[in-house]
């Protein structure tokens, strides 16, 4: 039979409401009985009930993480430095997908409502007003990855994604090209991915280089897009020295269409790509690209997401944290 909290209080010697005050953290107990109660709870090996504890205390120790696409090597990464922070303070998590569906987005912080987690951890590809009006109508403490709201009313953890955009311009540009192509997601949201293009924008301009709306094309950030892209614009283009990408796996897209097209990377193309996944630093040629510190922007968001649900002060409230061009093969 399992043990019951009146057990381990017998164990340790103390009242039930001790091992209570224990189990919930709270901080009326000295050291010595503290250590007593845990050394109690792992002898006997006491599991509390969390259904019970959770409507007492209107606390359930889960954190819903939504992301935008599973099936990116980006997403896991984030998720990975999430989930480790979230085992240390004994938080369980709860992940969800949601194929970038803006409806289904929707719904999943519906249902993590229900499920009455504790706060979200939050990857959007949209972050539309509708979508914040939703979690500040559902009360859901509220964590953003990657993207940060217009009006900064949520915390969040990005990098400067005009100035990783700008910068991966400028890198492309630097190197002698003027005939830049440019594959990624809308322009007009409020995305990080729209800051990616807006930074490259500003470089273009900068150096007096015009846009050839032909040789821009928006999808999503999967490989698809890659060779959507590719394909449209060297149907268009009357020549291309380069491609930036708003995605590494968008890149791996792109450079495998050009070589069907007997176009070689980075011979005859440059291509740079953006997140510095795994696969990256693998693939034929490696890829030169935009680094994002994804493990450490999903440990910082959950480090302030727990402060957030416990109500301790959060030191800093929007933590743009450092990208960097990682330079390989698949530029000249």
């Amino acid at each position: 039979m399992a043990a019951s909290i009146k057990d381990v209080a017998k164990e340790a010697g103390v009242s039930i409401a001790t091992v209570s005050r224990v189990l919930n953290d709270i901080d009326v107990v000295n050291e010595e009985t503290k250590k007593k109660v845990q050394d109690a709870i792992q002898k006997l090996g006491y599991r509390p009930n969390i259904v019970a504890r959770s409507l007492k205390t209107q606390r359930t120790k889960t954190i819903g993480i939504l992301i935008p696409d599973i099936s990116s090597q980006f997403y896991p990464e984030i998720v990975r430095g999430a989930e480790d922070v979230s085992n240390i303070y004994d938080y369980n998590v709860i992940l969800c997908n949601s194929d970038l569906d803006e409806e289904k987005e929707k719904e999943y912080l519906r249902v993590l409502k229900e499920k009455m987690v504790d706060g979200v951890l939050y990857m959007s590809s949209s972050l539309k007003p509708e979508i914040t009006d939703l979690i500040r109508e559902l009360d859901l403490k509220t964590v953003l990855i990657e993207s940060s709201d217009e009006e900064g009313i949520f915390p969040s953890v990005t990098i400067d994604n005009v100035k990783a955009g700008y910068d991966a311009a400028n890198y492309i540009i630097k190197k002698g090209n003027k005939d830049i192509a440019y594959i990624g997601a809308s322009k007009d949201s409020s995305n990080a991915w729209a800051q990616r293009y807006k930074g490259f924008e500003k470089a273009m301009k900068e150096n007096n280089l015009e846009i050839n709306e032909d040789m821009v094309y928006f999808g999503d950030l999967r490989t698809e897009t890659g060779y959507k892209g590719i394909r449209k614009i060297l149907k268009k283009a009357s020549s291309i020295d380069a491609v930036i990408c708003a995605s590494d796996e968008v890149a791996m897209g792109a450079i495998n269409t050009l070589r069907e097209h007997q176009l070689s990377v980075p011979q005859d193309v440059d291509v740079i790509g953006f997140n510095n996944i795994y696969s990256a630093q693998v693939y034929y040629p490696n890829l030169t690209t935009v680094a994002q510190p994804m493990y450490d922007m999903g440990s910082i968001a959950m480090r302030m997401l727990i402060k957030l649900i416990n109500q301790k002060t959060i030191e800093q409230g929007h933590y743009v944290l450092d990208h960097e061009i990682i330079e390989r093969d698949s530029c000249k």
